[in-house]
């Protein structure tokens, strides 16, 4: 189905699974649509996945602390681009989502600053089912980050909404959505 779309004109794509992405990546890097695709992984970063990561993707939705940010950056082949990467922030405060909080976030974004392997580009979140307003809080900060760091040439990308609440985030700014459920269905 990736194949498919990105003969249609598709160029990103995301993944959440590390060895399903490496399997599906090698497979189409090998066609030659494959050499057009932007891989995003959007999945959490535990330590000993870092090195697969920083070799076989273009994006990075999930960057929340900074020794993950380091590992990337050390990890990143010297041959490829520098690796995109997002800010995850745990918009709001829950316990069982990832990312770091907007309290910490000035702190990670200069850790982040520094790596030459790596390319600061914004933020991501997934809210809270229940929150109303996390998308323009979220929109705020990025705003807010433009203004005070305007030493951040590409930090253009703010990456909210998914496949049930699309709408919302486009109405508040976002600049990229997840909607993979809504193109390839439920996972099985």
């Amino acid at each position: 189905m990736i194949a498919t779309l990105a003969a249609q004109g598709q160029r990103n794509f995301g993944e959440n699974y590390l060895q399903e992405a490496i399997e599906k990546i090698t497979e189409l890097k090998a066609q030659p649509v494959g050499k057009s695709i932007v891989w995003h992984y959007i999945g959490s970063i535990q330590r000993n996945k870092t090195r697969d990561i920083a070799e076989h993707f273009d994006w990075v939705q999930t960057v929340e602390r900074d020794i993950i940010a380091k590992r990337l950056n050390d990890q990143r082949p010297a041959d490829l681009p520098p690796l995109n990467v997002l800010i995850q922030l745990n918009i709001d405060n829950e316990d069982s989502k990832s990312g770091c909080l907007p309290a910490q976030l000035p702190e990670l974004i200069t850790a982040i600053k520094e790596y030459e392997r790596l390319q600061l580009r914004g933020l991501m979140i997934i809210p809270a089912k229940a929150n109303t307003d996390a998308f323009a809080r979220t929109k705020q900060l990025f705003e807010e980050v433009k203004a005070d760091c305007p030493e951040l040439n590409n930090w253009d990308t703010l990456s909210m909404g998914m496949s049930g609440d699309m709408a919302e985030a486009i109405e508040n700014g976002t600049t990229m959505v997840r909607v993979g459920t809504a193109i390839f269905g439920q996972r099985a």
